[in-house]
C-alpha cells in the first residue's frame, strides 16, 4: 500500500514539479512586466474569480465526490455502466459550467467591484480588472471539463497524463505573455489563460477515448450514482465556496492600499504563488495519490488500513513541509530578489513580498495536513465535516484579518491566513481521531519531534547564508546569485536528509526506498 502510493505520489509530484517550475517562470514574466502596479492587480482580480469558481465547481468536485463515487462503481459494477455514469455526470457538469460562465461574463463589472472594491479609487484599474474578467471567464469551463477527466482517470489510476497537463496551460501563458504583452499589456496574459485552458482539454481527450469514454448527451436523473454524487457535492460545493470567500475576503481586505499600502494584492499572490510550490509539489500530488487508496479502504471498511494510510500521509507532510517553511522564512528575501526583482518588480516589491510570504510559510504544514485530513473524510462519503469546519475557520481568518492588517499591514494578512489554516488542522484531526477510534499518536509525536531535530543544523545553515553571502546580493550577477542560492539549498536539504536517516525517520526510509526502486 505504501509503495503504490509513494510511487503515484512521484508521479503526480514530477507532473507537478514541472508545472510549478513553469508556473514559476510565468510568474517571472509576469512581475517583469508588471511588478505590483496596478496592470498586476488588476490581472490578478480578474484571474481570481474563474479561478475560484474553478475549484469550487471543477477540481474540488472531481476530488470531494467523484472520485469516491466512481471508485465505488468501478468495484461493483460492469464497465459498461461505468462509463454511462461518466457520461451522465459529464453532461450535467457541462451544462453547469456553461451557465457560470454566461453568468460571469454578463456580471463581471459587479464581480470586481465585490472582489476589490479598493479599486473605486482607481478607475483605470477597475476598467481593465472588468475586461480581463469577461476575456477570461471562460476558462472555468475548460478547467471544470480538464478537471473532471482528471478525476477519471485518477480514479482508473492514471495519474501521468492528469500530471503533466497542467504544464500545458504554463507554457501557454509564458507564449503569450512573451509575444502579446509588449503590445498589448494585461490582455495579452488574459488570451493566454484561455487558449491554455483549452490545451487542458484537449490533451486529455486521447487517453480518455483508450480507456473507453464516448461522449454522448446522456442527462438521467435516475442513475443512483448520480444521485450521490450531488449527496457529496452540495456540501462540497458549500465547504469550497466558505475556503473562496476566504481568499476573496483577502483580496477585498488587501485593494484597501491606504491601510495595508499598495501593491498589496499582487504582494500575496506572488507570496502565495511560492508558498504553493512546495503544497503543488508534494502535498497535493500526495492527496491525489491517496484518494483512491483511501477510498477503496472506506468501501471495504478496513479502518486500521485507513488509519495507517492517514497516519504516513500526515507524517510524510510532516518530513517535507516542516523544512520547506523554515527555507522559506529564512531565504525568503534572497529567493524573491533571485527570482523577480527586475523590470517593474522593485526593491519595494520585493519588500513586501516578503513580507507577506514569512508569515504564509508559518502555515505550510498546515496547509498540507488540511488536504489529507479533508481527503479521508471524502473517501468516508462525508463532505459535511469539512464545511462545518472551513465555516468557523473562515470566521477566525477574518476575526484575525481585521485585527492584524493594522499593525502588520499585508503580512497581518497572511499570518492571518495561517493561524485560520492551524486551527481548521487542529479540528479536523480531533473529529477524525475520534471517527477512526485513534491516529497512531505516538508515530506522529516521535516523527513531529525527530523533524524538528533534523531541521535545526539546515536552520543554521541557511541563516548564516543569509547573513553573510546573501548581504551582498546586490554587487553580484543574477546568475552568480542563483548558483550561491542552488549550493546553499542543496546544502541545507543534504544536512536535513542527512539527520532524517541518522535519527531512523520511517518516512525517509519509504522514500528512498522507492527511490532506489527496493524491495
Amino acid at each position: 500500500m505504501k509503495r503504490d502510493i509513494v510511487k503515484n505520489t512521484g508521479v503526480v509530484s514530477l507532473g507537478t514539479n514541472i508545472s510549478r517550475t513553469l508556473g514559476l517562470v510565468r510568474d517571472i514574466v509576469i512581475a517583469n512586466f508588471f511588478g505590483t502596479g496596478s496592470a498586476a492587480s488588476a490581472f490578478v482580480v480578474a484571474f481570481t474569480l474563474p479561478n475560484l469558481l474553478r475549484d469550487t465547481v471543477g477540481e474540488g468536485a472531481a476530488n470531494a465526490a467523484f472520485v469516491p463515487v466512481l471508485t465505488e462503481k468501478k468495484e461493483h459494477d460492469t464497465p459498461e455502466r461505468f462509463w454511462a455514469t461518466v457520461n451522465n455526470i459529464f453532461s450535467l457538469l457541462l451544462a453547469v459550467l456553461t451557465v457560470l460562465t454566461v453568468l460571469g461574463i454578463v456580471l463581471a463589472p459587479l464581480l470586481v467591484k465585490m472582489i476589490a472594491p479598493g479599486f473605486v479609487k482607481e478607475a483605470g484599474a477597475m476598467e481593465l480588472a472588468v475586461r480581463l474578467t469577461r476575456v477570461m471567464f471562460p476558462f472555468i469551463l475548460f478547467m471544470g471539463i480538464t478537471a473532471f477527466f482528471m478525476g477519471v482517470l485518477n480514479t482508473l489510476r492514471h495519474f501521468w497524463v492528469p500530471a503533466f497537463s497542467s504544464t500545458l496551460l504554463n507554457i501557454v501563458m509564458i507564449a503569450s505573455a512573451l509575444l502579446l504583452c509588449p503590445t498589448m499589456g494585461a490582455m495579452g496574459l488574459a488570451l493566454g489563460v484561455l487558449a491554455g485552458g483549452l490545451v487542458q482539454v484537449i490533451a486529455h481527450l486521447p487517453v480518455m477515448a483508450r480507456k473507453g469514454f464516448r461522449y454522448r448527451w446522456d442527462f438521467s436523473v435516475s442513475d443512483p450514482a448520480l444521485k450521490k454524487i450531488g449527496t457529496l457535492l452540495v456540501p462540497r460545493v458549500l465547504g469550497s465556496t466558505v475556503y473562496q470567500v476566504n481568499v476573496l475576503i483577502d483580496r477585498l481586505l488587501a485593494s484597501l492600499f491606504w491601510i495595508v499600502g499598495t501593491g498589496g494584492i499582487p504582494a500575496l499572490y506572488y507570496s502565495y504563488r511560492l508558498i504553493q510550490y512546495p503544497i503543488g509539489i508534494f502535498s497535493t500530488a500526495l492527496a491525489t495519490a491517496v484518494l483512491p487508496v483511501m477510498s477503496q479502504q472506506a468501501v471495504k471498511k478496513d479502518i486500521d488500513a485507513l488509519r495507517a494510510t492517514v497516519s504516513f500521509s500526515i507524517r510524510s507532510i510532516m518530513l517535507i513541509m516542516i523544512p520547506a517553511s523554515a527555507g522559506l522564512m529564512l531565504l525568503g528575501r534572497p529567493i524573491i530578489r533571485i527570482i523577480f526583482e527586475r523590470g517593474e518588480f522593485s526593491d519595494y516589491s520585493t519588500t513586501i513580498t516578503y513580507h507577506a510570504l514569512i508569515y504564509f510559510a508559518i502555515g505550510l504544514f498546515a496547509y498540507g495536513g488540511i488536504r489529507i485530513l479533508a481527503i479521508c473524510f471524502y473517501a468516508m462519503h462525508d463532505t459535511k465535516t469539512p464545511v462545518k469546519v472551513a465555516a468557523r475557520s473562515l470566521i477566525v481568518n477574518t476575526i484575525f484579518n481585521l485585527a492584524l492588517m493594522w499593525p502588520l499591514k499585508i503580512g497581518g494578512l497572511a499570518l492571518a491566513t495561517s493561524i485560520a489554516a492551524f486551527y481548521n488542522f487542529s479540528q479536523l484531526y480531533m473529529i477524525l481521531k475520534k471517527r477512526l477510534g485513534g491516529m497512531d499518536e505516538a508515530r506522529l509525536k516521535a516523527s513531529f519531534i525527530k523533524t524538528v531535530l533534523a531541521v535545526i543544523p539546515m536552520c543554521v545553515l541557511c541563516f548564516a547564508a543569509e547573513k553573510t553571502v546573501f548581504s551582498h546580493i546586490h554587487e553580484w550577477s543574477t546568475a552568480l546569485n542563483a548558483l550561491l542560492l542552488a549550493v546553499v539549498a542543496l546544502a541545507g536539504a543534504g544536512l536535513y536528509a542527512a539527520m532524517a536517516f541518522a535519527l531512523k525517520m520511517e518516512e525517509a526510509r519509504e522514500l528512498l526506498r522507492w527511490i532506489l526502486k527496493r524491495p
